[in-house]
C-alpha cells in the first residue's frame, strides 16, 4: 500500500515540478542534477519555455554555445513574447561573434521591454563593434533617459562620442561618470582629454 502510494506520487511529478526541482538545484551550484530534473521536464512538455531557457544558461555556462543557441530558439518557439530568453540568445551571438545578430536580438527585447537597460547597453556595444558608433551613442543616451544616474552610460558614451569625433561632449561624458564614482573615467580624462583639446575653445 505505502509502496503504491510512493510510485504514484512519483509519476505526478509535473513537467513544471522538474522545472522548479532544476531551478532550485542551479541555485545551490548542483548543475548536473539540475540538468537531469530539466531534461525530464522537456521530455514532460515539449513547449516547456522556462526549462528550456535554464537549461540553455547551463549550456552557455559549460561553453556549449551551440547547444545554449538550439535551446533558446526553443524557448523563443514556445514563448516568443519573453525579452529575457532574447537577450540571453543575443549575449550568446555576441559572444560567437555574430554582432549583427545579437543587435536583432536586443531589439526584440526591447520591443518586448521598452525599459530594458541591458538589452540597450548590449545592443549599443555591439554596433560600438561595428563602430556604427552614432546608433550606438543613442542606445546609450536612451540608458541616461531612463536611469540618469547610469555610472556605466555615462562612461561609455563618453568613450563612444570621443571614438565619434565629439571630443568636448564625450570629455563631459566621462567627467559626469567620474562625478558618480567611476575613477577609470579620470584616467581616460588625462589619456584623451586634456592633450586634444589644447589650442580648442
Amino acid at each position: 500500500m505505502i509502496f503504491t502510494f510512493l510510485s504514484f506520487g512519483v509519476l505526478a511529478q509535473t513537467s513544471k515540478d522538474y522545472t522548479q526541482k532544476g531551478r532550485e538545484l542551479i541555485d545551490k551550484h548542483d548543475y548536473m542534477e539540475a540538468i537531469l530534473n530539466l531534461n525530464k521536464a522537456i521530455e514532460l512538455d515539449a513547449k516547456n519555455s522556462s526549462a528550456y531557457f535554464l537549461r540553455a544558461t547551463l549550456k552557455e555556462k559549460f561553453e556549449d554555445l551551440h547547444g545554449a543557441m538550439k535551446d533558446y530558439n526553443k524557448a523563443i518557439e514556445a514563448n516568443p513574447k519573453s525579452a529575457d530568453t532574447f537577450f540571453a540568445r543575443g549575449n550568446v551571438k555576441m559572444r560567437l561573434q555574430d554582432y549583427y545578430g545579437a543587435i536583432e536580438d536586443f531589439s526584440a527585447a526591447i520591443a518586448v521591454n521598452e525599459n530594458f537597460v541591458e538589452a540597450y547597453f548590449s545592443r549599443g556595444k555591439a554596433k560600438q563593434l561595428l563602430m556604427a558608433y552614432e546608433d550606438a551613442i543613442n542606445d546609450v543616451t536612451k540608458i541616461i533617459q531612463i536611469n540618469p544616474k547610469s555610472v556605466d552610460a555615462y562612461y561609455m558614451r563618453g568613450i563612444l562620442r570621443i571614438d565619434f569625433g565629439d571630443m568636448k561632449n564625450g570629455c563631459l561624458d566621462l567627467s559626469k561618470a567620474g562625478e558618480l564614482g567611476d575613477l577609470r573615467a579620470y584616467e581616460v580624462i588625462k589619456e584623451k582629454c586634456n592633450t586634444k583639446v589644447t589650442g580648442n575653445d
